[in-house]
């Protein structure tokens, strides 16, 4: 589905909420705007939003760039693991994920029965230019960034296309997107 802005009125919207009954999970690579898509989408369904990513910092004490150089990525993604299964727990409104948290076979398992999981879909090009804007990628830091963002998207897509829901994020207002998802969860409820 296209994220091209679908009209839905404020009342349309405040239905379809009404019918959302678990946590709305967004998955997707680095890039794709999980966490800002995530904040507008949240508003508009009037839920809380929560960034797994700041969850896990937060109860690690350490930044994630912090933990990936000093205890690795399976540290890291066990930590992941965990903090995802606590905030769906906690029946948080709209949780974006890291890019590899769906990779996971536990995490996708607790989202996927628990929770309605988005994929937020994008072109390599574009996630190459909203990446290259902050310096706290460590996946991206082990060389270069188009090729790896490539690699990652064609090993984690067969992960991403087991939710129910995909939207390709394009360029313009993230508002697009989020209503974009909030269409396609209609669709999908």
């Amino acid at each position: 589905m296209s994220a091209a802005s679908p009209s839905l009125t404020d009342r349309d919207i405040a239905a379809i909420a009404a019918r959302i009954t678990r946590p709305v999970v967004l998955v997707g690579l680095m890039g794709v705007g999980k966490s800002t898509v995530g904040r507008k989408l949240a508003a508009l369904l009037g839920r809380d939003f929560i960034d797994a990513d700041d969850a896990i910092a937060a109860a690690a004490g350490r930044t994630i760039p912090e933990i990936f150089e000093t205890f690795g990525e399976a540290h890291f993604r066990d930590g992941e693991r965990r903090v995802i299964a606590r905030l769906i727990d906690e029946g948080h409104g709209v949780i974006a994920t890291g890019g590899g948290a769906f990779v996971d076979p536990a995490t996708r398992a607790k989202v996927l029965d628990k929770a309605i999981a988005v994929w937020i879909d994008c072109d390599v090009d574009t996630l190459v230019e909203r990446t290259a804007r902050r310096a706290n990628r460590p996946l991206l830091k082990q060389g270069n960034p188009h090729e790896i963002l490539s690699r990652l998207a064609r090993e984690r897509a067969p992960f991403y296309a087991e939710a129910p829901i995909r939207v390709v994020s394009e360029t313009g207002p993230h508002a697009g997107t989020a209503r974009a998802i909030i269409k396609a969860i209609d669709e999908w409820l």
